[in-house]
């Protein structure tokens, strides 16, 4: 379903841009409905050329707005809010995408009632395969979370938590595609190791991930039904596992989601 109405976005970097796009081309808006508020002259520029949209400065030049994206990095969001608030038309719907930054932080920085909702993408949404967490005050009207679902939905499955999950989902999910690449980029290099080509390597290495998670998706089984399928007894596969949890893999990837839940517990302390 495309959405209706002046759609205005705070910030363009990586995530907002790759929600931006992934709406674009899946037609949820049309670039003549949307406006960005982009500090950066040059990309701003490249924006307005590349994918028809209206630019402006900063979020103080924003007007008419019926669903406001604050897409600035968290240390800005308030000010970015503050703004823009005038922009907004009775009964729009705001949206931040700030990690760590709880709703009642974000709405300090409103109008008091204005509709908001938290989400939490990841920078896939820009080939159409994100997913996105989003929360909302318990007291929001559905048709505002209905609308947050079609804005996220252009660019990969919605799921809803409770606000006091979304820095575990920033952790995993947001967080997450950098540490898929480091493995992508660590195997590659492994396969160099054993003679293969570079990009052979990496081509290899790419398509296994991407295709191992599409089988948790399609199938629906547990990924350890899934390992299992993969390993003979005696065989090649067991003896990497074997390497594998001589590593400490698993250790190592709790620590790591736990490592990032803190520090977005830590950032809306600042």
């Amino acid at each position: 379903m495309a959405l209706k109405g002046r759609i205005g976005l705070a910030g363009c970097g990586n995530m907002g841009g790759a929600l931006l796009k992934g709406m674009l081309a899946a037609e949820v808006v049309q670039a003549a409905q949307v406006v960005v508020a982009e500090i950066d002259a040059e990309r701003a520029k490249q924006l307005n050329s590349d994918l028809g949209v209206a630019t402006v400065a900063s979020p103080a030049e924003l007007s008419e707005l019926d669903l406001l994206v604050l897409a600035v990095k968290p240390a800005y969001v308030a000010q970015a809010a503050r703004d823009a608030a005038k922009a907004l038309r009775p009964g729009s719907l705001v949206i931040t995408l700030a990690a760590g930054l709880k709703l009642a932080t974000v709405a300090a920085a409103l109008p008091r009632g204005q509709a908001l909702v938290r989400a939490m993408p990841n920078t896939p949404a820009l080939v159409g395969k994100g997913v996105t967490a989003i929360c909302a005050a318990p007291e929001l009207a559905p048709e505002y979370l209905e609308t947050a679902r079609e804005v996220f939905g252009a660019v990969g499955p919605v799921v809803m938590v409770e606000e006091k999950l979304m820095d575990a989902v920033t952790a995993l999910s947001g967080s997450g595609p950098a540490y898929v690449y480091v493995m992508i980029e660590a195997l590659a290099d492994a396969g160099v190791c054993q003679g293969l080509d570079r990009q052979t390597a990496l081509t290899l290495a790419a398509h296994t991930v991407a295709g191992a998670a599409q089988m948790v998706i399609k199938t629906g089984e547990h990924p350890g039904v899934l390992k299992d399928w993969v390993t003979s007894p005696g065989g090649t596969t067991a003896a990497g596992l074997a390497e594998l949890e001589r590593g400490g893999v698993r250790g190592v990837l709790y620590k790591v989601i736990e490592a990032a839940t803190r520090r977005g517990k830590e950032l809306d302390k600042k």
